[in-house]
């Protein structure tokens, strides 16, 4: 008979743990099949940084693995070239993330609907086994209360953030790795999971720890017995959090080293003690449906966990079977949590100093987590609430109801019906937990029933507010920029860079495979915005894009080849599955090689190779002008030695401007356009005629954007990539002399300001002359790969730097002929290295600073708790 319980004992928890992961599996996967996601329909899981981001660094993370295991650690589809173990730190180094390499191509989307299902039937199941190990809860409860957690707001709106998912399935695992720390001295779980999830992703992780921080102190409390031992307990903590930190070093040190040259040049140092916005204006969140669009960029925390999570969090701290210092204890907690979502310096805490760019209150997880747990703690079995408790839990979900109701204007995200559905379940389950009764086998049915029912409704109706990229959208165009790259690559196997016209996202060349000149990511270096806002290229603090070139810098940079999309006639005009992103009539200049329906390849034969033998004058450079054509003619002028190519562009006048509700300009550069009548149409006219086949580039400043107005050019609007905060440089005519051209400026609003509006005529002549020059002493390379190059050069003078268009970094070493070597940087940007006179052997090889340092760290440490393990077991009889 005992044995017979014990099978059915653990039969019960086996299904427990399978319905928790099984039931947010299931209803997401049906969802997804419903919303036509692939590869069960035409739309796909992309969206927002998911769709412009992350399925770049996927695509990168099959191809670094199966393919060129050497872009692991350094990649130059990587903006221009930039280490990879902090992208691997960040995005890539989730353990499910292996499954992505059963997904080539555009079968990728799939690879991220099985990536999203199976993280939210993990948190299910790992929730439900922290409740199996430390409290009452099992069968229907178990599961309502994990699928509650699983399916939070905030996993539901940060689902495009895939990898922050893992942080929901391995919280769990840590905090009852913490419980058995703190309860039996056992370490090995704490250890284990905590050390994976820092591995995993140090973002999510460093939130884990600072909430790891309270739940000590929580447990600690509940657990106190003399300050004997609360202080070996502290020690314990403190020394395997520590542990954990060590063991994790290998990617922890690297990463740290990335972090400093990117994101932690951010951190805000100055704040105000102040809260950001209304306190109560948070119970709005506790409503289902509150998201849509708007919330991502800014808005308040997503904290639903649905009503019978919330309503036991609240019943806790009326539980007088819970010893009162616990509930005392938890209260600090909640209140602690409850200020760091609305007084702006906990923010930043919770956010390493940085305000977040879109998805603000990113820790809310650990919100919710605690919020459930407190949950289950109290609804059991043999739970039953007192009058009073039930009489205040009533008055506070009632006072917040009706502050919500009458106050929805405010709350554009949510709907008056939802509202009202809320409520009703709020009172099924007010009814349902107070219930005198409990032990029928109706009440778990129905608690899982009214449970997981709103849980979904809050998930199905919050998702189907964003849209999402279409299968084909996403697949057309990998598959056209695919075969473009192969064709070029198959063609020429020497180290350059490719450009384009076009744009899906500016991670194309990770989607693709090839050196490029465009990245959106969390950990790019400072300096590498600041060069492309200095050359006229498009640049944000997390991303650039080489929309911008111009001749010099193509050649400067080594883009070797264009890819233009063609423009389509007939029914099929003004279509194309590559969607244009900048005007570059300078590609007159180059060689169309290939074409197939939709686009034109080129060859640029003033492309300048990866290294090249130029004059030292580079190294002094300093930058003393906010002018990228002016920039561009001093970085070309210090390369050749030669004063006279500082005069490589110069400014023209425009042959006519004509005004229409614009009042007259004597000057064009710097005037303030302003509508005469606002009611009517409002545009200037510019118009000029090449006198020379030279290239003619026009300089915008940051006002002078589409948001603010309406460019065309020839009779066509004029493409061009729309974020920027510099002023860059846009082709304009090339090979077109004697041929009108003529822009027009429509405004969009009341006035516009024309900053740093000027017309450039570049010296073709003089240009040429410079690139020939540099190209007469080459690195010539007998081998490179993504992170190794090495070639002879031919030095003629004493005064002579072998100057590369390879981002400077620490991890670059040197060799001359053997011999370890310095290396500098120049313009801020990139590597050079001096030369002796005569024929050299120069290599040069990347490793991640602090990566060995990491290893070494993280080996000792494996060593010497192995070397523990192994002396304790020994002695035992």
């Amino acid at each position: 008979m005992q044995k017979k319980k014990q099978r059915w004992a653990l039969t019960r928890r086996q299904l427990t743990l399978l319905g928790a992961f099984l039931t947010p599996f299931l209803l997401m996967t049906i969802y997804f099949i419903y919303r036509q996601m692939a590869p069960f329909g035409t739309n796909s899981l992309l969206t927002v940084d998911l769709g412009q981001q992350y399925i770049d660094f996927f695509a990168y993370l099959r191809r670094a693995i199966l393919h060129d295991p050497s872009s692991i650690v350094y990649s130059f589809a990587n903006g221009l070239g930039g280490e990879m173990l902090g992208t691997w730190a960040y995005y890539l180094l989730s353990p499910l993330n292996w499954l992505l390499l059963l997904c080539p191509g555009a079968s990728l989307t799939t690879g991220v609907f099985l990536l999203t299902v199976l993280k939210y039937g993990l948190a299910g199941l790992t929730f439900a086994w922290l409740l199996d190990k430390t409290t009452q809860q099992t069968g229907f409860q178990a599961v309502t209360f994990a699928t509650a957690y699983a399916l939070m707001g905030w996993s539901i709106a940060n689902q495009l953030n895939i990898m922050w998912l893992d942080a929901a399935y391995l919280l769990p695992l840590i905090f009852y790795g913490l419980y058995l720390l703190m309860h039996t001295g056992k370490w090995r779980t704490y250890v284990v999971w905590l050390t994976l999830m820092l591995i995993v992703n140090y973002y999510m992780a460093y939130m884990i720890c600072l909430f790891m921080i309270l739940a000590f102190m929580w447990l600690a409390v509940d657990q106190f017995t003399n300050w004997h031992h609360f202080w070996g307990q502290t020690a314990k903590f403190a020394a395997t959090s520590a542990v954990s930190g060590l063991l994790a070093a290998g990617i922890l040190l690297p990463t740290w080293w990335s972090l400093a040259q990117s994101k932690a040049q951010y951190t805000v140092t100055t704040f105000k003690w102040k809260f950001e916005f209304f306190p109560p204006k948070m119970i709005a969140k506790f409503f289902m449906g509150a998201f849509n669009f708007d919330q991502m960029p800014s808005g308040t925390a997503n904290l639903f966990i649905g009503a019978i999570a919330l309503l036991g969090s609240l019943f806790f701290f009326g539980d007088h079977r819970i010893r009162l210092r616990s509930r005392i204890a938890a209260g600090i907690v909640t209140g602690f949590l409850a200020l760091s979502l609305c007084v702006q310096p906990l923010d930043l805490l919770w956010h390493a100093g940085q305000f977040p760019v879109w998805y603000p209150y990113r820790f809310s997880f650990v919100v919710s987590f605690w919020l459930i747990w407190l949950a289950a703690q109290t609804l059991t079995a043999d739970f039953e609430p007192g009058w009073l408790a039930i009489a205040v839990v009533t008055v506070i979900i009632a006072i917040g109801a009706a502050y919500v109701a009458l106050n929805l204007k405010s709350f554009k995200f949510l709907q008056l019906n939802l509202v009202l559905l809320g409520i009703f379940f709020v009172v099924l389950a007010l009814g349902l937990t107070t219930l005198p009764v409990k032990h029928h086998w109706i009440y778990p049915l129905a608690f899982f029933v009214i449970g997981v029912t709103e849980i979904s409704a809050n998930a199905f109706v919050s998702l189907n507010n964003i849209s999402y990229v279409s299968q084909g959208e996403y697949g057309n165009y990998t598959n056209e920029l695919q075969r473009l790259v192969n064709r070029v690559q198959k063609r020429d196997d020497s180290a350059y860079r490719i450009g384009k016209t076009f744009l899906r996202t500016k991670g194309d060349a990770f989607q693709t495979g090839y050196a490029g000149g465009g990245v959106f990511s969390s950990v790019l270096p400072k300096s590498t915005p600041a060069f492309y806002g200095h050359i006229g290229s498009p640049d944000g603090d997390g991303f650039v894009e080489y929309s911008n070139g111009t001749l010099v810098t193509d050649s400067l940079l080594n883009m070797k080849y264009y890819f233009q999309q063609k423009q389509l006639s007939g029914a099929l005009s003004g279509t194309s599955m590559l969607p244009a992103s900048t005007n570059k009539a300078d590609l007159a200049s180059y060689r169309a090689i290939g074409q197939d329906h939709w686009a034109t390849t080129y060859q640029n034969p003033y492309a300048l190779p990866m290294g090249y033998a130029a004059s030292d004058q580079i190294l002094t450079l300093k930058n003393k002008t906010a002018d990228p054509a002016q920039y561009q003619a001093n970085w070309l002028a210090a390369l050749t030695g030669k004063t006279t190519d500082q005069k490589l562009y110069t400014a023209k006048n425009f042959d006519q401007v004509t005004f229409q509700n614009i009042a007259q300009q004597t000057k064009i550069t710097g005037a303030v356009l302003q509508r005469k009548n606002l009611l009517k149409p409002a545009k200037i006219t510019l118009t000029f005629t090449p006198t020379t086949n030279d290239a003619y580039y026009l300089t915008f400043g940051s006002t002078v954007n589409p948001d603010n107005a309406t460019f065309i050019l020839n009779g066509k609007t004029l493409d061009q990539y729309k974020t920027y905060r510099n002023t860059i440089m846009v082709s304009a005519a090339d090979h077109a002399k004697g041929k009108q051209q003529k822009l027009t400026i429509q405004l969009k609003k009341g006035s516009l300001w024309l900053e740093n509006f000027t017309l450039y005529q570049l010296n073709t002549a003089k240009f040429q002359r410079a690139v020939a020059q540099l190209k007469q002493q080459p690195w010539q390379l007998t081998k490179h790969s993504s992170r190794y190059f090495s070639g002879t050069i031919t030095s003629r003078h004493a005064n002579q730097v072998l100057n590369t268009s390879i981002p400077y970094s620490a991890g670059w070493h040197a060799t001359v002929n053997g011999k370890a070597v310095k290396t500098y940087k120049t313009i801020g940007m990139f590597t050079a290295i001096k030369l002796p006179q005569g024929k050299s052997t120069v290599t040069l090889a990347y490793w991640p600073p602090l990566l060995n340092m990491g290893l070494l760290i993280s080996g000792l440490t494996l060593i010497g708790l192995t070397g523990g393990w192994w002396f304790v077991h020994r002695r035992r009889p």
